[in-house]
């Protein structure tokens, strides 16, 4: 008992010098719920006890290198190839049933590749498929901050260790331009890296679309399922362009079931999670909660900052730092639009002769607020209506009849229909999957109460001054 106490306290050593490696939030969600369970002295095997199959994974591929190195130097065990660490997982809480995992091997403390049937040969070629992977979108380009770090996190992960199955599918939803395509993109260039055999595919939906469609066309769809039923990690960009689309989504639930069901990784992105998707099939949405969500959350101010300083750097630019301060605090929308500021910046400065200073950074600020303020989209005029009413984004995609929301679906549409170029099934389809009547008779209804009713009339007006910018 006295030998386990004292090993027990080796492992809260182990915790001590792991906490001053990592980030404070990495620590406490990974390392605080660990528990230390026993030692082995003579097999060198330290057994402790996770909450789920989800923290072994993260514990055995993002910190395996730093486990690893820190067992061995506090438990005195000479060769890090020795050190056994096996986490115990909890199956079933109910029944108190749980399973144990013994993490992969190691050498010298590096992260190493699954096992020796991934692991790249010193002279195997290539794999020939054409990966669509935008090289320029990588890891080491990927600013990291608060509002993407656990995307970031679980995709380093997945590039490390492509053989989990807790992130399968991996789904990462954000607005447009946070980074999604970055990220997605920096997974499979560096699984190509590790692994050039690994078939990685990396495809938009609305190239999936056109590639079945094709298929069909020239009677070639069973040649179509069987290449991407060949496919190791297939990431789909934009996977909520399938909406309606209901031959294409039949061909991708195929496809998507082959994958999973013999380990092959699956990487989806979308502007909304699986829970608010509209116009896909329930199958589907199901299938896509399997594994993990992310959300990649608008850039935060340091990271607005931290992304302007670095696209300034590798353009070559000298840009002042009350500028740099001042795009960061008033251009808050995405990645994309840090990036277009500063190229907006340099074309000016070029074209006029300007130093890059506040005031031409304030003009072009402007023109790129306007721009952004006649674009109004379906999610703004969602958010917009539902936040004035307290209506749950549920509630209006639902089917419920009661008056208050039926107001909120029928403004939603209403308002849809005015404001942007969608055409009347699209809006029934992403409301719910109504059909084209049904938004017809809500933008008539509308339109007659506006004409009679100046109360709700105030409502109208004041989401529309909203979704102008004009609060």
């Amino acid at each position: 008992m006295k030998n386990n106490n004292r090993q027990a306290a080796l492992w809260e050593r182990c915790l001590e010098i792991i906490k001053c490696n990592v980030k404070e939030q990495e620590f406490d969600a990974w390392f605080r719920p660990t528990q230390f369970i026993s030692f082995e002295a003579e097999t060198h095997e330290l057994l402790l006890s996770v909450p789920s199959n989800f923290f072994y994974e993260i514990l055995d591929g993002q910190f395996k290198g730093l486990m690893y190195n820190v067992v061995r130097r506090v438990y005195g065990i000479k060769d890090i190839r020795d050190v056994r660490i096996v986490y115990r997982i909890l199956t079933d809480s109910t029944n108190n049933i749980s399973t144990d995992k013994e993490g992969l091997p190691t050498q010298e403390g590096m992260r190493l590749m699954p096992d020796d049937s991934m692991r790249p040969k010193s002279k195997a070629p290539e794999d020939d498929l054409e990966s669509n992977l935008n090289p320029d979108y990588r890891f080491e380009n990927f600013i990291e901050g608060e509002s993407n770090r656990f995307a970031y996190s679980i995709g380093r992960s997945l590039a490390d260790n492509p053989r989990q199955t807790t992130f399968n599918p991996l789904f990462i939803h954000g607005a447009s331009g946070v980074g999604k395509t970055h990220l997605v993109n920096a997974i499979g260039k560096a699984l190509k890296e590790k692994f050039p055999k690994r078939r990685v595919l990396y495809v938009t939906a609305h190239q999936f679309m056109v590639q079945f469609t094709e298929s069909r066309r020239q009677n070639t769809f069973n040649q179509f399922i069987a290449f991407y039923q060949t496919i190791d990690t297939l990431i789909i960009d934009d996977i909520q362009e399938l909406a309606g689309q209901e031959k294409t989504q039949e061909a991708f639930f195929h496809i998507f079931n082959h994958l999973k069901m013999n380990g092959k990784q699956i990487i989806l992105t979308s502007d909304k999670a699986p829970a608010v998707l509209q116009g896909l099939e329930d199958r589907l949405l199901t299938r896509f909660k399997w594994g993990l969500t992310a959300e990649l959350e608008r850039p935060e101010l340091e990271l607005r900052r931290r992304i302007l300083v670095s696209k300034i750097r590798r353009d070559g630019l000298s840009i002042p730092d009350d500028v740099i301060d001042f795009v960061a605090e008033n251009a808050s929308e995405s990645v994309r639009d840090l990036e277009g500021i500063v190229n907006s910046l340099m074309a000016y400065s070029v074209v006029y002769s300007r130093d890059i200073d506040l005031p031409l950074a304030e003009q072009v600020l402007k023109r790129t607020i306007r721009t952004h303020e006649k674009t109004i989209t379906l999610d703004n005029i969602v958010d917009a209506c539902c936040e004035h009413w307290g209506c749950s984004h549920d509630d209006l995609y639902s089917k419920s009849r009661k008056a208050s929301i039926v107001t909120v679906r029928q403004t939603v549409m209403y308002l849809a229909h005015k404001h942007t170029k969608m055409t009347t099934s699209r809006i029934g389809l992403l409301i719910g999957g109504r059909n084209h009547a049904t938004v017809l008779h809500a933008i008539h209804q509308v339109e007659d109460r506006l004409a009679t009713d100046h109360d709700y009339k105030s409502h109208v007006s004041a989401i529309e001054a909203q979704l102008k910018g004009r609060k």
